[in-house]
């Protein structure tokens, strides 16, 4: 259970760091600094798995996936400070908030600590450890020994301390904070700080203990197990916590995500007529949807702006008379208005594919209340849905239709 355990919270941090990967790209420094994060949390887990172990003890350095561990958890830990400090963001005020003072110089000095902390880890690892055979779980099977015990205590001071100042700093923001989002987000991660330096009192008091007097080794391993839930509890808390906050960003992503897969067809079918509109030449769908730059809501601006721009040009591939013929045939449809854009769209569209233009531009589709770019996109995905639907048969009975109407016209213009 354990061992599913490690793999499951390895993988959840594992997924969520690639998700957040485009924040190293175009992110802010709170962003990257999250990215770290999750990336240092991921390692150290998969470093603490099963299999990765086993892989490890076949080197021929001993223990080699413990020191790794601890080299990306201190990693992740300076990432952690770091992200507590871009939280606060710049401010141009002359007297700095004490909270804010604290926390950037806690940072400046975590990142000096960190330096001569590995330094002497590392010393300590290659002189005084007894790494006389691979260790299964570190702490308990070097209790009793002063070499691992001191080599662990430099590690668990570091990581004990941190984790109480971020413990301290995210509960005082949870106080501040303006929505309930929020503060159930700073809230979370307070918690999973507070485990973590349980968890570091826990570890160091047992080895300590274990040097005075030894204890029974059924002890020892219950600990280990029990510890070790405890650090993936504290993983998965922290996961949940950064993420609360962001869910209607998320779900934005999401609401951007479908718009494009829906949109595609309608806009493609446009920029490929004309494709001196769009920035680039369009590639596939699933292409298009993944690209992760720009940003999908900048990309979403941009496929609206060039359906706009290419309809503005389909006036001169449509007659006058076409959207009235248009809309007397979309009036029994569910969404009437729709329907006839969507309608004259591909009838001018179908036009224009055949060469068929006209100096004169036929007149503009009629206006809608679009307040802003949800709506504009809102509309666009009911054109689309009629989009689809319309059959070139029926498109090319209807341009028939407008052509007779257009001559008949003519004829009665000449006859007066």
């Amino acid at each position: 259970m354990l061992a599913f355990s490690a793999y499951a919270a390895a993988t959840t941090m594992t997924v969520v760091a690639v998700w957040r990967l485009p924040a190293v790209l175009y992110g802010d420094a709170h962003r990257r600094a999250l990215w770290g994060c999750y990336m240092g949390f991921a390692a150290a887990l998969w470093l603490k798995s099963p299999g990765v172990i086993r892989l490890m003890n076949h080197q021929p350095i001993v223990d080699l996936s413990v020191l790794l561990k601890h080299y990306v958890s201190t990693g992740a830990i300076l990432a952690i400070l770091t992200y507590v400090v871009a939280s606060y963001g710049k401010t141009d005020q002359e007297v700095i908030p004490r909270h804010v003072a604290v926390a950037r110089w806690i940072e400046r000095v975590a990142w000096k600590a960190a330096i001569g902390q590995l330094a002497l880890m590392t010393v300590l690892f290659f002189t005084v450890v007894n790494r006389g055979r691979p260790s299964v779980d570190f702490v308990p099977d070097h209790a009793g020994q002063w070499g691992a015990t001191l080599y662990e205590t430099i590690f668990y001071v570091y990581l004990g301390a941190s984790s109480a100042v971020t413990c301290y700093q995210w509960s005082s923001a949870m106080r501040r904070a303006e929505t309930r989002l929020l503060r159930t987000g700073l809230g979370l991660m307070a918690l999973s700080m507070a485990i973590g330096v349980a968890y570091v009192l826990i570890r160091t008091t047992f080895m300590w203990v274990t040097i005075v007097e030894p204890l029974d080794p059924g002890f020892d391993h219950k600990l280990g197990v029990y510890t070790e839930y405890m650090q993936i509890l504290l993983f998965l808390i922290f996961a949940a916590g950064v993420s609360i906050p962001t869910t209607n960003a998320a779900a934005s992503r999401w609401r951007s995500w479908r718009a494009l897969w829906r949109l595609y067809p309608l806009w493609h079918d446009l920029v490929s007529a004309f494709p001196d509109i769009p920035f680039q030449r369009p590639a596939s769908r699933w292409r298009e949807v993944l690209r992760v730059d720009p940003p999908m809501d900048v990309r979403l601006d941009r496929w609206t702006q060039d359906i706009a721009d290419v309809v503005e040009l389909l006036r001169h591939h449509a007659s006058p008379v076409l959207l009235p013929v248009i809309e007397e045939a979309a009036d029994g449809s569910t969404d009437p208005q729709a329907a006839a854009e969507a309608m004259w769209i591909k009838a001018a569209l179908l036009n224009a594919r055949e060469g068929r233009r006209s100096d004169s531009p036929a007149p503009a589709l009629p206006s809608k209340p679009i307040a802003d770019p949800n709506a504009e996109v809102s509309w666009l995905l009911r054109v689309e849905e009629a989009y689809a639907t319309a059959t070139e048969l029926q498109i090319r009975e209807l341009l028939v239709t407008a052509e007779a109407e257009e001559h008949a016209m003519a004829i009665e213009e000449l006859a007066l």
